[in-house]
């Protein structure tokens, strides 16, 4: 009782299923690629958006600060110094 004898075909039919299960992981793998592709692209987007939204808020800021040192001291250090007696 040794090894069980080869049949013809065995041998290749083993290898078509090893290509078989390599092309299957590499088609994976190319998909979860192009997903991370586009994820990076919308992520990218985003952060080109919030950098505008960062940018104009700075901008806006800066005029504020501008406008504030222009108007002097005539006006309360803070609000609560504005309220009438009542309060």
């Amino acid at each position: 009782m040794g090894e069980l004898p080869d049949y013809p075909g065995d041998a290749e039919r083993g290898a078509l299923a090893a290509r078989n299960e390599l092309e299957h992981r590499l088609m994976e793998l190319e998909i979860k690629a192009a997903y991370a592709e586009d994820l990076l692209e919308t992520l990218n987007a985003q952060v080109a958006r919030q950098q505008e939204v960062i940018a104009t808020l700075v901008r806006e800021i800066r005029r504020l600060r501008e406008q504030q040192g222009r108007a002097g001291d005539d006006r309360p250090a803070s609000l609560r110094d504005d309220l009438p007696p009542h309060y």
